[in-house]
């Protein structure tokens, strides 16, 4: 490796640029093992992205104006996971739905904003930077960044870069890079090692790039292990399973699977890591065509990993204080379009999931009578919502962050 330096390395590779971006190697993660008060609550956020079919998700059956507006795409009461005698999950949804039994999911219906955008992007904006009211260029969790002393390793995404909602005006979140790294022939895992090891004459961004470079090979070995578990562990053969990539959007989503990213909140929660929140997310729900089939195996992603990181989140006293938030841009119209699926709609349901969730339905369910242009008219703000996880899991005070917001969700943690 004479002729490729390790500064030339790395700035091919991209590494260096990473490092600019706040990219961070899991071992910086961990080494806050021990500096985190172990009764503090801890939050995962779960980005849908692509607008998922709220309708489809958690499903009116009863309701016959559901089956007359969508005919091809509506489920009989007989193929849902009932809820109650109103309401039921997508069939695709037995391990969220096994949690909602136990009483650790919160399903809270009608979420939206006013004046809602049909944009993914612009819609995406909104929810991220938690303003619908004003442009803003700091996400909502970005600005509690901000107030709570600015380390990014309090605030973690494993996604492709960091998202827009861990972007503060004076500080931002870590990314943990992950994906699958590709070396050139010449270098050898050894030389790779060697490139990673700290040099005092660096600067720090630069050091800490090569660190992140060789941490991909350890995140790779990780996300393998997860991968085969969850593989073998698996006892059906369920139509919507598949091994295949999450499907890609134009909206985002990361590139590993959810279970891998979930695997690597659990490794850093179980070590006693000081991250109060961490950012995931699955893409491929725009379904504007045959999307009934195509729901199921989006919602499977969803479902599997989600259900399984819960459930392994109950066995300790750390992943007990583990709350998961589950949300996505938008929903989808509430008429069917003339090719088996939906177009970009308004409000939608989110999840609140965790061993100290008081499970049940919050929020009132939109009618699917009385539209706004043929959309659902949202019930429950979203910033409800994010007051309620501001206030109770990240114990702050919402109206700072919120631009004055204070209105929250009924009692929804134990």
């Amino acid at each position: 490796m004479d002729t490729l330096t390790r500064r030339r390395f790395l700035a091919a590779s991209g590494a260096v640029v990473a490092a600019g971006a706040g990219a961070y190697a899991l071992s910086d993660i961990l080494r806050t093992s021990g500096d985190r008060d172990p009764s503090a609550r801890t939050l995962v956020l779960v980005t849908l992205y692509g607008g998922n079919d709220g309708l489809n998700t958690v499903i009116p059956y009863a309701d016959p104006a559901y089956a007359a507006a969508r005919p091809a795409l509506a489920y009989n009461a007989d193929q849902v996971l009932r809820l109650d005698d109103q309401f039921g999950f997508n069939p695709a949804m037995k391990g969220l739905h096994q949690a909602y039994g136990k009483g650790r999911l919160a399903v809270v219906r009608g979420v939206g904003y006013p004046k809602p955008d049909r944009s993914h992007f612009r819609s995406m904006d909104i929810w991220q930077s938690g303003r619908p009211d004003h442009p803003e260029n700091t996400g909502w969790l970005g600005r509690w960044l901000d107030a709570s002393g600015g380390d990014p390793r309090l605030a973690v995404s494993f996604e492709p870069v960091l998202p827009p909602l861990l972007a503060g005006a004076h500080s931002a979140g870590a990314t943990v890079p992950g994906g699958e790294l590709k070396l050139p022939a010449f270098v050898t895992a050894d030389q790779l090692t060697a490139l990673g090891r700290a040099d005092p004459t660096e600067p720090p961004a630069r050091a800490r790039a090569a660190t992140c470079f060789t941490d991909l090979t350890r995140i790779q070995d990780l996300m393998a292990d997860v991968t085969a578990s969850a593989a073998s562990s698996s006892s059906s053969s369920d139509a919507g399973d598949s091994d295949e990539e999450p499907a890609a959007t134009a909206t985002g989503g990361a590139s590993q699977p959810l279970e891998a990213q979930l695997g690597l909140v659990a490794k850093c929660v179980e070590a006693g890591a000081a991250t109060r929140v961490y950012s995931v997310s699955l893409g491929g729900f725009d379904l504007h065509a045959d999307e009934k089939t195509a729901q199921e195996s989006q919602l499977t992603k969803l479902d599997k990993p989600l259900a399984a990181f819960a459930d392994r989140m109950s066995r300790t006293d750390a992943g007990r204080n583990v709350v998961i938030a589950v949300y996505s841009e938008f929903g989808r119209r509430v008429t069917a379009n003339a090719s088996d699926g939906t177009d970009h709609g308004t409000a939608s349901s989110m999840f609140l999931l965790g061993a100290g969730v008081k499970g049940g339905l919050y929020g009132e369910p939109p009618s699917l009578t009385d539209l706004d242009q043929g959309d659902l008219k949202y019930t429950t703000d979203f910033r409800d919502v994010y007051a309620t996880l501001l206030a109770d899991v990240l114990a702050t005070d919402p109206a700072p962050i919120l631009n004055g917001w204070q209105s929250h969700l009924p009692t929804v943690f134990s």
